[in-house]
Parts: structure tokens; sequence; C-alpha cells
């Protein structure tokens, strides 16, 4: 038991720790060098926001052999991270009483559009922003696009979206079809961010761009964000992960997907400290766990919502055609991680998670001894152990398990859930008899049903792959 003592002190101190600038740098480095290497990219920015001071830092070079390397003033295509200013301006909206969250979302659309229900179940706002509206994933239709995927496919969507108009757009909406009732299954849709960017401005009188203006980017000092940009501003090359060169997006719509914001690391930081303002309401509001979900949640068209061992956490992706962004925010340990990459491919996304996942781990974890994670021995019995930081609330857990080659990777398997037995820490016996002697199992324990914890870099017990499980051998 005094090995588990000490376990559990490693634990609920981690989170005290903090760096020098030097180290800040240090750490930033040894990420990104990391990244590079799996991810392909020739250049890589790193973002951090840690209890109100800003640390970025710039590697590599943006065109192979060239030596340019960006900094806090290049301008990158930020894809999908648009998302959470759409999702801010209409989490505006519902607290001015402009709208509300069960409204019919045809009640701000102009024209007759019956085909938007499905057995007269309406779209409401409370689905478009959780992606379950049952709508398609764009307009133009790319269905026969994504059928297969590869360094070709920018150039054909940019064949495709070079002469469609906003015009286009609402004909084409009143085309098409649910494929379910809205508000039951999760559906990721473009296609419901330009709707959202057409009802913000029917609802405000304003357009889109303005909107951004004068209710996000002026208020938190972003004058680097933009859907287009002027005469002397460049973006940056992005490349797929195959080596060729990747068009910049072209689209004629709203924008409020993010097919057309730009924007610069010296911006992205400016905005992980407007998303971790804890008293600005409408910032809150767009984080909100609106379904009241035991499990993750998706607040204003985030990718995801809910816990880590890093207590609340929110991220977005952006992928755009050469380069992908990396958008997490850590609330309660006031912290945030922007990650730029200028490559894109199928395994560019993996490659970000997890080198912010080991960042996030190196910002809160003082270096010391080896110790082994995730479980301990008592008498004839393995015990699977969870322990949340003391910092951290632990009232948002409302399940701990532990899932591995065991039990077949099952994260609701009955016999894998681990017993509350203090606030913060969980604990399941497992006879040592369910295990074959010699036999190397790996396994993750598990917040909520779908919150995966990381290992510690402490840990001793891990199988040294990308994610980084733990290990359990009798």
């Amino acid at each position: 038991m005094k090995n588990l003592s000490i376990f559990l002190l490693i634990l609920v101190s981690a989170k005290s720790f903090s760096q020098s600038q030097k180290e800040m740098y240090s750490i930033m480095e040894k990420t990104a060098q990391k990244l590079k290497e799996k991810s392909g990219a020739y250049s890589v920015s790193v973002g951090i926001v840690k209890d109100g001071k800003v640390y970025t830092k710039h590697f590599g070079e943006i065109d192979k052999g060239k030596g340019n390397k960006a900094d806090n003033n290049t301008y990158f295509e930020i894809a999908s991270v648009t998302k959470l200013f759409t999702g801010q301006l209409l989490a505006q909206a519902v607290l001015e009483n402009k709208i509300n969250l069960e409204d019919d979302i045809r009640k701000y659309l102009k024209g007759s559009y019956p085909n938007l229900e499905y057995n007269g179940t309406p779209i409401k706002i409370k689905d478009l922003i959780s992606y379950r509206t049952a709508l398609p994933r764009n307009l133009p239709d790319d269905t026969e696009i994504r059928k297969k995927m590869s360094d070709e496919t920018p150039f054909q969507y940019n064949k495709l979206s070079e002469n469609y108009t906003k015009d286009h757009f609402k004909q084409d909406l009143q085309k098409v079809k649910l494929d379910t009732i809205p508000g039951v299954k999760y559906s990721y849709s473009n296609l419901s961010l330009e709707l959202t960017g057409l009802m913000l401005e029917n609802i405000y009188g304003q357009s889109y761009e303005t909107l951004l203006k004068e209710n996000i980017f002026s208020k938190a000092g972003m004058d680097h964000t933009k859907l287009e940009l002027g005469k002397n501003e460049v973006l940056a090359n992005g490349y797929h992960s195959s080596g060729r060169l990747m068009p910049k997006s072209i689209s004629h719509l709203w924008g409020s997907g993010g097919s057309k914001t730009k924007s610069t690391m010296g911006d992205m930081v400016k905005f992980l400290k407007y998303e971790l303002d804890s008293k600005n309401s409408i910032v809150q509001e767009s984080q909100r766990n609106i379904s009241n979900s035991k499990g993750d949640w998706y607040g204003y068209f985030w990718d995801g919502y809910g816990l880590s061992e890093h207590g609340k956490m929110g991220y977005k992706h952006g992928g755009a055609f050469g380069d992908q962004v990396w958008f997490a925010i850590y609330p309660e340990l006031n912290t945030g991680i922007c990650v730029i990459v200028n490559v894109s491919g199928p395994d560019t996304f993996p490659a970000l998670y997890n080198s912010v996942a080991r960042l996030m781990n190196d910002l809160t974890t003082k270096p010391g001894k080896k110790e082994t994670e995730g479980y301990y021995l008592k008498g004839d019995n393995v015990v699977f152990t969870y322990t949340h930081p003391k910092n951290l609330n632990s009232k948002l857990i409302n399940s701990a398990s532990v899932a591995g080659s065991f039990n077949d990777w099952k994260t609701d398997n009955k016999n894998f859930q681990l017993t509350k037995k203090e606030d913060n820490r969980f604990e399941l016996e497992v006879p040592k008899s369910s295990f074959e002697k010699g036999k190397i199992y790996t396994f993750k324990l598990i917040l909520n049903g779908e919150d995966w914890i990381n290992a510690s870099k402490n840990a001793s017990n891990t199988d040294g792959t990308d994610d980084n499980n733990l290990t359990l051998k009798l």
C-alpha cells in the first residue's frame, strides 16, 4: 500500500507544477519536433496560454528548402475553427432573446422550406449546434468526391465550388431531404453551418463578416483574422501529406463553416484567452452542456467538450486543404493550446491529437520517479485505480471504467466499471486469475464512458505506441 500512497500523491499534486519560460519553450520544441516527424509537416507552430501568459514558437519552414519560417503574423487557413466563431454569434443571439434553442430553424429563414422536417419533426436550434440536424454533409453535393479521397480531392472541391453562389445554396436547400428525425443522430454537417450563417444575417440584418468583426474580433483584439485577405497579405503555402502543393479554398458562401477564414497564431492565442474568460457570458453559453449529457457534449459547434485528466476540456479541429489546426482549452487549469501544421492528410488528425495530449501532460506533470500507473496489486486481486486531481471538479465524473485488450476495449462492459471510493478516487478489484500470467495486456481508464485518460510521462508501464496505452503484466 506504500507504493499506492506515493502514486496517489503524485497524481493529486501534479496539477500545481509550473514551468519557467525556458522550460516552456523546451517542452514546445520537443512537441513540435515529434509532431513534425509524425505528420510530415514542413512548418509547425505552437501557441500556449497558461495562467494568462502567452507563449508562441514556430519550427521548420513553410516551403521545404526555402528557410521561410512562420511567425505570429503568418496567415493560415483555420477551416472549422471558424465554427466556434459562429457558435458564439448564435450564443449571443440566445442570450439577447433574439432566438430560442427550441425554435424551428425555419423561423429565421426567408422563403418556404417544408422539406426541413422529418415526419412532422422540424430541425430546432439545439439540433443545429450539436450536429443533429439530419441534413447532408455539404452543399454543393460532394457525395461522389468523397468516395475516393486523394491529393486531387481539393482541386475537385474547388471546381465544384467555383461558380456556386448563395442563391444556388438556397435553391438546393429547398430540395435536400432529412434522413432521420432531427435531434437524434450525430452527423457532422458543414451545410448546417452555412445555414447558420444565413440565419444570423436574417436575425441581425448584418453580414456574417460584419457580425464577426463587431462582436468577436474587435473585442478579442483579433485584427489578423479575416474572410478575405488584403492586397499585400499572403497566405502561407500548405501541402498534402504526399508532398503536393495544395490550392487555396474557393467559396462564395457565407464562410460560417470555415471555408474562407484566414488567421495567424498571434490571433489564435488571443482567441484562446477569449475562450478561457470565465466572466464572458457569451463564451460560457457557447461551451454549455445544453443537453445535460452524462458524457461529452458539443456546446455550440465544438467537436467535443467533456472531461479529461486535466478537468474540463473543449477542442476543435480545423482541416483545410493544406494545413490543419488543433484548438483546445482546459478551463479548470486556465490553459489553452493551439497547434498549426502546414500539411493535411489522413494521418494528420491523430498526429495532432496525440501531440497535444502529450504536450498537456508535459505542462502539468513534474518529472519524477517512474511508477506503475493505473493499477496496483492487493492479495489475489488486480486493483484498477483512478484518482482525479483534488484541484479539479470531481463532481463532473459520472462514471469511471477500464477498457483494454482483456475486454475487447469495451467501455460499457459492466464487469469493468470502477466504484467511487472517495470524492476523487475510483477503483475496481479484479481477480488475478482473470489474467494470464506473463502476458502483457494494454489498457486505458475512461471517464464518463467517452473520455480516455492518457498515461502520464512518469508512468513506467506504457506500451510505447502513439496511443500511449498503459500495460499490465502479472
